[in-house]
């Protein structure tokens, strides 16, 4: 029996395993694919208090030593259920079963991937999901935005001001954006968009040069230096829709504090995967706290 069982080992789990740690509670954590997250795509962080530049596996690494050096235990798995039991949680998953007093869901969102051939290869080579994350890279280059929603126009807007031009490549025959960021959009002279456009593949031999369209039926190619993909993010919370309540994209809906909407204590929830304005590595940490300190303070509640 564990104090804290944490599901996800990105910025926000393994923080909470170190703050779980520091407050002498017993704290497993179980991540399913890759220490660190979403964060080990980046091959340069520049974002991060204290720290003018790292890269992202750089980070996670410090994370998991950290974690790890504080005494927390980690385990690679799937969790595929959470059940309520007489005296706290049961974490079913594909390896076996975990049973702790609190659990803290951390499993993070991903981006949604353009899905074409070798789009992983060049993930942080040319391809990037983060223009606040990576746009500074591309100072005076031309780069194209793959998406026509408000994050994508948010995106383009910011991008236009640091590139030399601004490419949105949207796959319906209108922007889905709000009218004001259209209008933003309208007014940037280094903006152009492309409606009923598809990204079908990728131009590169050993170094990205840009990306094939089909715009209309028509197969175009577009000469850029970076492609910014901005079609939405996948939360993975499927496995604790019976414990707390998932917004219509799928996020757990929950509060600043981390408390998610649920009948269940004991439950809490940081990172992405939950409802919130802004998802950055700050954010995420911040909730990895926030979600400890208040999962150790029910605990002691039991005493």
């Amino acid at each position: 029996m564990y104090d804290i069982i944490i599901v996800g080992a990105g910025p926000a789990g393994l923080t909470a395993a170190i703050y779980a740690r520091r407050a002498e509670k017993t704290a497993l954590v179980i991540e399913k694919s890759t220490f660190g997250g979403q964060i080990t795509h980046s091959p340069r962080v520049e974002n991060y208090p204290g720290f003018a530049v790292m890269s992202g596996t750089e980070f996670a690494d410090k994370l998991v030593e950290q974690a790890l050096g504080q005494g927390a235990e980690i385990e690679l798995d799937a969790v595929n259920k959470i059940e309520k039991t007489d005296n706290g949680y049961k974490v079913i998953c594909d390896g076996g079963e975990f049973f702790g007093k609190a659990v803290i869901i951390a499993t993070g969102s991903h981006h949604r991937q353009l899905g074409i051939e070798r789009e992983n290869d060049f993930v942080g080579e040319g391809i990037s999901y983060c223009a606040v994350c990576d746009g500074a890279f591309y100072r005076d280059c031309s780069v194209a935005v793959i998406g026509g929603g408000n994050s994508a126009l948010q995106e383009a807007v910011m991008l236009s001001d640091i590139c030399k031009d601004v490419t949105v490549v949207q796959n319906l025959d209108f922007l889905t954006g709000e009218q004001k960021l259209q209008s933003d959009i309208e007014e940037k002279k280094n903006i152009k968009v492309i409606l009923s456009a598809t990204v079908t593949g990728i131009i590169a031999d050993s170094k990205f040069e840009g990306i094939r369209l089909s715009v209309k039926g028509e197969d175009v190619e577009l000469k850029v230096d970076g492609v910014f993909v901005a079609i939405g993010q996948q939360p993975e919370n499927e496995p604790f829709r019976d414990v707390v309540k998932l917004n219509e994209y799928g996020y757990i809906e929950a509060d600043e504090s981390c408390l998610p909407e649920t009948e269940l204590q004991g439950i809490f929830v940081a990172g992405d995967c939950r409802t919130k304005a802004i998802r950055q590595i700050t954010t995420a940490t911040a909730d990895g706290a926030t979600a400890a300190i208040s999962a150790c303070r029910y605990i002691d509640s039991l005493k």
